[in-house]
């Protein structure tokens, strides 16, 4: 019997958090058959969609929906430039609506057709944060009372604050930029935030902190040693990708595991996280590093390698790529822990079937393929924005008015 055949690939923006999520739709020969899958570059979502409608898409009419390898490779080397986050992010899209296609021809879920299911459900982490340290505490005490054994925390500081954290305007009067980040202010307030924390939470939950890649090497390791008491689950994204290849001196260093990877923008860059021992925990954003294939092949790597995933979920990863997520965190020895977002009603308005977390865990559809769809009439009421994350980037400075990493 042969396989379907490939009619068409259309691309869907849409915005219901205020978040630009970027989703591909193949439609197939087989009537009513056709996939979805994430191709989410939030910041320059129309690069991607041009990429697809202008570039991928006239590639696949006709193709056997079967031949995923062979699809990612010939798309992958179809620009001759090849990588980055913006073809990434469309072949994402591509490779993920394929394997949507595939278990719904099998009338299985994708993680099944992946080897089946090593655990029942996924533990996940969610966020805490607050202008201080007390308010911060709030909100884990709160998440730890609904079930959450896993909890990020970030705390703020004069100015901007911290990433994950509001600040205080005017922060620091007198230097050339009042509402700056400050790495000393920084550096001393962290170690106190996660000693009061151990204080209030107990030694049961697992503590995660996110510097969001605005340290050096050494300020790295300064901090890592400060939090050595506090026993984190993880530190992540210490040092700014620019800097990866420092990763591997970080980390022998660091008496604290060290969780990188959402800003690689390829499988081989991923791999070399790996493979070169700079990192303990994995945590690629799969749809800017081509999708499903390549985290599987992440995956298995970091099996060998002692290494474990905690792949990237935040607001912008669309539900699709969030059941990506979920299917390798099911299948894979290697799965550290899961990266939570509870997304809100108007999410699983345009995106029926959204995976749903609560009291700590993440719980897949059983239903074939991702189990997800998407309704263009909800999802047209939320047009995409323009913008917003660029502005925030662009206040991220140091006091003396110096860009920083956002």
């Amino acid at each position: 019997m042969n396989a379907p055949t490939i009619t068409g690939v259309r691309v869907v923006v849409t915005a219901p958090e205020g978040v630009n999520l970027v989703v591909v739709r193949i439609d197939t020969s087989e009537p009513g058959l056709y996939g979805l899958g994430c191709a989410t570059f939030h910041q320059r979502f129309a690069a991607v969609v041009a990429a697809l409608e202008t570039h991928i898409a006239p590639l696949l009419t006709g193709r056997d929906v079967s031949q995923i390898s062979d699809i990612g490779r010939s798309l992958h080397y179809s620009s001759y430039w090849r990588g980055g986050p913006v073809l990434n992010s469309a072949l994402s899209g591509i490779d993920m609506a394929l394997w949507d296609i595939a278990g719904k021809r099998a009338g299985l879920p994708v993680y099944d057709l992946l080897g089946g299911r090593l655990r029942g459900a996924v533990p996940v982490y969610l966020h805490a944060s607050g202008a201080t340290i007390g308010e911060t505490l709030d909100e884990a005490e709160a998440l730890v009372e609904a079930g959450y054994r896993h909890v990020r925390l970030q705390t703020g500081q004069p100015g901007l604050g911290t990433y994950g954290a509001p600040g205080a305007p005017g922060g620091y009067p007198g230097t050339p930029y009042p509402d700056g980040w400050n790495v000393h202010h920084y550096l001393a307030q962290t170690p106190r935030l996660f000693e009061a924390a151990r204080d209030r939470l107990g030694d049961d939950v697992e503590l995660l902190h996110d510097v969001h890649s605005r340290l050096t090497p050494k300020q790295a390791v300064v901090l890592a040693r400060a939090l050595e008491p506090y026993r984190l689950f993880f530190l992540e994204d210490v040092i700014a990708p620019e800097h990866y290849d420092r990763l591997p001196e970080v980390r022998a260093a660091s008496p604290v595991p060290l969780a990188v990877g959402e800003l690689t923008a390829s499988v081989t860059d991923a791999a070399r996280l790996v493979t070169a021992g700079g990192v303990d925990l994995l945590r690629c954003h799969i749809s800017a590093i081509g999708g499903l294939t390549p985290g599987h092949k992440l995956a298995a790597l970091c099996e060998l390698h002692g290494v474990q995933t905690a792949w990237h979920a935040p607001a912008d990863v669309s539900p699709v790529g969030a059941a990506a997520n979920l299917a390798l965190d099911l299948i894979s020895p290697a799965f550290g822990i899961q990266e939570g977002h509870v997304y809100p009603d108007v999410v699983h308005e345009v995106f029926p079937g959204t995976p749903v977390i609560a009291a700590g865990y993440a719980r897949p559809s059983t239903a074939p393929g991702w189990g997800i769809d998407l309704d263009e009439t909800a999802a047209a009421k939320h047009p995409p924005v323009l913008g917003a994350h660029e502005r925030w980037a662009a206040t991220v400075r140091r006091p003396d008015g110096s860009i920083e990493a956002p």
